[in-house]
């Protein structure tokens, strides 16, 4: 058993697990027109998609993101100014990646990353979405919603739920995010943000029980 399995109850880590593996897609990375990688508090975001271009999966990337509240002290400048830092400093070339400085959520990432590459002339018929890995299934619905032409596909670093646990530091915190962007899945097409995604009943389940077990910083009011 890990540490981080000590840490969580038995019950804690199964439901945890349920819910990490439905959050990805599970899609076979290949090449695309552009990638995106969104703006979060992790870089290993900007990391994978520097991994990728260098795997030569798409020859544009643009990184998205302003500041949030748990960003800010970490990426004063900006997510994506940040992770595109970051990238270049992995070898990725400069004009291999483009800014997109201003979106505070998901659907700010896609739609505002989409005018960017319009301004530099670039149309693409397909998009390589890089996020956080638990964030793979709510970023595949909005985008799909708010920009159904494209065929996505999407990525994340290939971890497992302790290998992840370990590189953020803080088990709590990231219980409460798989249980909030759960929660976005759920609620966010009824707002019109994201199409329906089909919830396995044991996932519904340990959604659920997380919440009555207390991990609830990152649910949304209702």
């Amino acid at each position: 058993m890990t540490d981080y399995q000590q840490t969580l109850s038995e019950n804690q880590w199964h439901a945890a697990e349920l819910i990490w593996d439905y959050h990805q897609m599970h899609h076979t990375v290949r090449p695309t027109d552009v990638a995106l990688g969104l703006g979060s508090h992790d870089l290993g975001v900007a990391t994978y998609s520097a991994e990728l271009y260098r795997a030569g999966m798409f020859p544009v990337l643009v990184f998205s993101g302003g500041n949030s509240p748990t960003t800010a002290a970490r990426f004063p400048r900006g997510e994506a100014v940040h992770f595109r830092e970051h990238a270049l400093d992995l070898g990725v070339p400069d004009d291999a990646v483009l800014l997109e400085p201003n979106a505070s959520n998901t659907g700010e990432n896609i739609t505002f990353s989409r005018d960017v590459l319009a301004a530099a002339g670039i149309a693409p018929a397909s998009v390589l979405l890089i996020s956080k890995p638990y964030m793979e299934r709510r970023s595949y619905a909005t985008a799909r919603k708010v920009w159904p032409e494209v065929d996505i596909v999407c990525a994340s670093e290939p971890l497992n739920l302790d290998d992840y646990l370990k590189s953020i530091g803080d088990e709590k915190l990231v219980v409460d995010m798989l249980v909030g962007d759960l929660q976005r899945v759920i609620e966010y097409p009824a707002l019109g943000f994201a199409i329906e995604q089909t919830i396995p009943e044991d996932v519904h389940a340990a959604y659920e029980y997380l919440i009555r077990e207390g991990f609830t910083s990152r649910l949304i009011a209702e």
